[in-house]
């Protein structure tokens, strides 16, 4: 296994643990922080793993216990798993999902939502570091303003509680992205074309 295909320390000892706690194949659904900075290459700081899934329930649960906000190894390592209650995610995000590390720990999946689906599950918060977030994603995959608009309008938006909100949202961040590559925000062309 080649020290690339594992995460930097300390996150490498910290996963390690979790893998040698649990007997059978168990799967993270990651998004945030650390998968922006780790996968997709952010430069900034980040004590966390938000986990929207994991799975099977018992060793989960397990994982929890060992890796949370105070647990031994949030105490020994500084970091810590962080289970996501409220987040809105694209439907059908696990069939897009992508594994970090792959090979990396005997039992632990560390599963990525693609950056698209990663992007749009920042819309409801839309703090100053999603916006960032999202922003640098746009840059560095580099988007395509067409499958984000199509993933928000079939996957996302029905799940939404203030959808018209979120609308404006999002057209708020394909004109900015729009701004950013120089294009036409109305017509998605380059400017002085």
């Amino acid at each position: 296994m080649s020290p690339s295909n594992r995460p930097p320390e300390p996150w490498n000892s910290f996963f390690k643990e979790l893998d040698d706690a649990v007997d059978t194949t168990v799967r993270l659904d990651c998004i945030g922080g650390f998968v922006v900075t780790l996968l997709y290459g952010l430069e900034r700081p980040t004590a966390d793993v938000d986990v929207i899934e994991l799975a099977p329930r018992a060793a989960a649960e397990t994982m929890m216990e060992l890796g949370i906000r105070g647990g031994p190894l949030h105490q020994r390592y500084r970091i810590y798993l962080d289970r996501v209650a409220v987040a809105v995610i694209p439907e059908s995000y696990e069939v897009r999902l992508v594994e970090m590390f792959p090979g990396a720990y005997r039992n632990l999946h560390l599963m990525a939502l693609d950056p698209y689906d990663f992007a749009l599950s920042k819309l409801e918060r839309n703090s100053q570091k999603d916006r960032d977030d999202v922003r640098f994603l746009a840059r560095s995959v580099p988007f395509d303003l067409d499958i984000l608009q199509e993933r928000y309008t079939m996957e996302l938006r029905w799940q939404l509680e203030i959808p018209k909100r979120e609308d404006l949202t999002l057209q708020l961040w394909l004109d900015a992205i729009r701004e950013d590559r120089g294009m036409d925000s109305a017509a998605g062309e380059q400017k002085g074309s």
